[in-house]
């Protein structure tokens, strides 16, 4: 099961309630679902009611048996998560959330979301179990086995102005 962001997505469901979307096949000019993320696959997604104010934001994973997009990971909504979507029609399209989004803002700094380091450090996925990251503004450090907070170069910063051309 990967993490897959595509273009053009965009298919139309009716009254999903807060569980799993029905979808009903894409708009015209779009691709489905089954195209565009693929079976087990999950994704960035919006439901959005055609003649309302519902809205939901989250992370779904796709199943072609049954042309559904379960809801796995509500983001924000226009009420409560999940959404209850109980009429009408609605449409349901990959989308990329602000709060995800890494992007250069208006002072050229490289914005990146909070990350949640904790189980990444953990020694269950080859980290030291390092519980906290250090004084802020410190970068984390490794000497190959283990971590360290440090205020020395903050090395991913200069590997982002590389790669983004900051």
């Amino acid at each position: 099961m990967a993490l897959i962001l595509a273009d053009r997505v965009l298919e139309t469901c009716t009254s999903p309630g807060t569980g799993a979307v029905s979808l009903l096949g894409a708009t015209s000019s779009f691709q489905t679902f089954s195209a565009g993320i693929g079976n087990g696959n999950t994704c960035y997604y919006t439901i959005v009611d055609q003649n309302g104010s519902n809205w939901e934001v989250g992370i779904g994973t796709y199943a072609s048996s049954g042309n559904t997009l379960t809801r796995t990971a509500p983001i924000s909504g226009s009420t409560a998560t999940p959404v209850n979507f109980s009429s009408g029609t609605q449409n349901v399209f990959v989308s990329y959330p602000a709060e995800k989004a890494i992007y250069k803002d208006a002072s050229n700094i490289v914005l990146i979301p909070t990350l949640n380091l904790t189980n990444a450090l953990t020694p269950a996925y080859g980290g030291t179990g390092l519980t906290a990251v250090g004084t802020s503004g410190n970068s984390i450090v490794s000497n190959g086995s283990t971590f360290a907070s440090s205020n020395a170069p903050r090395v991913f910063s200069s590997i982002m102005a590389l790669v983004m051309g900051v």
